[in-house]
């Protein structure tokens, strides 16, 4: 198993992705090969201040000189900077000397740099992201969270397919739910855009749609894949992101508000440490770019080095589980259950 990181890649890079990979080293055997791509100089500098030693067999540096800034537009940053770690990234996953390429940096580059060099497997018209939240049930996934903000209905049931090829084979779902993201749960509730997709959905053989499901669904029902545009979809899980940290952020200021409130949070402190680990977006590490020809995890931009830990294992996951091949079987019996007027 061998991973490129683009160790350039986020808020507080490069910091974090040498964190993260001394983690991923030491945690994951199965880790073949790391290559940590980037200024070389700097990461070099960086290796050495939190003790990866650059003999390690198992790791290495592929020098890419040039950044992809956060604020950046994607595609044509992509075309301008081909020496950029995003782009230096992608390519191994082209040229095969990498199996899954993952980065905490510009969403939108990592997505045209797939798109780009990649392509997409066949049956796929627009890949979509697919983010996990946590909830009651364990986790719901948002398929699109950002990466085709105009979809089409035909888009969405194709993220039906793989999203639940992805539950299946790596999540462990024997028979995963699929949602459509609506204002209501009746079948006539919705916009013409959702009302066309739920007719789509219902017709379509190998998913397990329950029909639409609104926002609190996310969190109380037992769902594993939560269908959207990407606009929409990046929306609610900055949303729900937001106001997971404004309630932390008001629980300690009401906490710190009375000696006797500060004196139950001690008590309590192993539940809310518990909570801490179950809303956290550091353990579900990244999220997978499903319907490109090869395994790309897309990592939040301001990721921990747990998160970038966790990114890597669910890269490995990814190409271990062989989802790719999943999803181009699933695709290729739903067009050969069309009618030739269909098709």
């Amino acid at each position: 198993m061998k991973v490129a990181l683009d160790a350039m890649g986020g808020d507080h890079a490069p910091t974090v992705n040498i964190v993260g990979a001394i983690d991923a080293l030491r945690l994951y055997p199965n880790l073949q090969h790391l290559y940590l791509v980037g200024d070389q100089p700097v990461l070099e500098g960086e290796c050495a201040k939190h003790g990866l030693s650059l003999a390690d067999p198992r790791v290495s540096i592929v020098h890419a000189p040039e950044v992809i800034g956060m604020a950046e537009p994607g595609a044509k940053t992509v075309r301008k900077k081909r020496q950029s770690s995003i782009s230096i990234a992608m390519d191994m996953v082209k040229e095969g000397k990498a199996d899954a390429f993952v980065s905490a940096g510009n969403t939108g580059a990592a997505v045209a740099a797939a798109i780009l060099k990649l392509r997409t497997l066949k049956g796929v018209d627009r890949a979509g992201i697919a983010s996990a939240l946590p909830n009651e049930h364990g986790q719901c996934n948002i398929l699109d969270a950002g990466a085709n903000p105009e979809a089409t209905p035909d888009h969405l049931v194709t993220y039906a397919v793989m999203g639940t090829a992805y539950a299946r084979h790596v999540l462990g779902k024997k028979n995963p739910t699929v949602g459509l993201m609506s204002n209501g749960e009746e079948d006539e509730k919705g916009t013409a855009f959702t009302k066309e997709t739920f007719k789509r959905l219902k017709e379509t053989p190998g998913i397990n749609f329950i029909g639409n499901v609104e926002g609190h669904d996310l969190f109380e029902t037992e769902l594993d894949i939560v269908l959207c545009d990407g606009f929409l979809g990046n929306v609610v899980l900055k949303t729900a992101e937001a106001t997971a940290k404004a309630v932390s952020k008001w629980l300690k200021t009401e906490i710190k508000a009375s000696p006797v409130r500060m004196l139950g949070a001690v008590i309590s402190q192993g539940a809310f440490k518990a909570l801490k680990q179950k809303a956290s977006a550091e353990s579900y590490g990244g999220s997978p770019l499903l319907g490109v020809n090869g395994v790309v995890i897309i990592a939040h931009g301001g990721s921990t080095a747990t998160a970038v830990r966790n990114a890597i294992r669910v890269g490995m996951e990814t190409v271990d589980h062989q989802v790719n091949p999943h999803i181009e079987e699933a695709l290729a019996a739903l067009a050969a259950s069309k009618s030739p007027a269909e098709a």
